[in-house]
């Protein structure tokens, strides 16, 4: 990662331009070309530094309901469990923790009874326990990096 990378990174975190053409906007205001923005960002996806360029939509805003959940399970099931949860496009994040309980994804949908329809599928496949967990409050953090 060089110079112009970080500084396309820290445009494109602190808020991707609202504009029919974003990353043209972002290559303005480096100096390089729009397809030289898109190709350095995917550039850093393949490396693994950037996970996911896009938007951050609030699911209530649309009327939609999300929440967290929480599973323990075993070491050696982990590539199963991942199988399954990964499998359905609502899971917006997916990620194993140290401690109990040690898997955690997000699911964001149209209803409440959606999501439990989803959370009852996975603790049937799976033969667990989900512990939902749909937030009470909200709190929103602005992210933005300064490379």
């Amino acid at each position: 990662m060089d110079a112009l990378d970080r500084k396309i990174l820290t445009l494109a975190s602190d808020a991707l331009p609202l504009e029919e053409r974003p990353f043209m906007a972002i290559g303005e205001q480096v100096g390089i070309s729009e397809d030289e923005v898109i190709e350095r960002l995917r550039a850093l996806k393949e490396q693994g530094i950037v996970r996911r360029v896009g938007a951050v939509v609030n699911p209530r805003s649309l009327g939609w309901h999300s929440t967290l959940c929480a599973v323990q399970i075993p070491g050696d099931r982990i590539e199963e469990y991942a199988s399954v949860v990964n499998a359905f496009p609502e899971v917006t994040h997916n990620y194993v923790r140290e401690g109990e309980p040690n898997c955690w994804f997000t699911l964001i949908a149209p209803d409440v009874e959606r999501t439990r329809e989803i959370i009852r599928e996975i603790e049937e496949r799976l033969d667990v326990t989900v512990l939902d967990l749909p937030a009470t409050r909200t709190f929103k953090i602005k992210v933005s990096f300064e490379l």
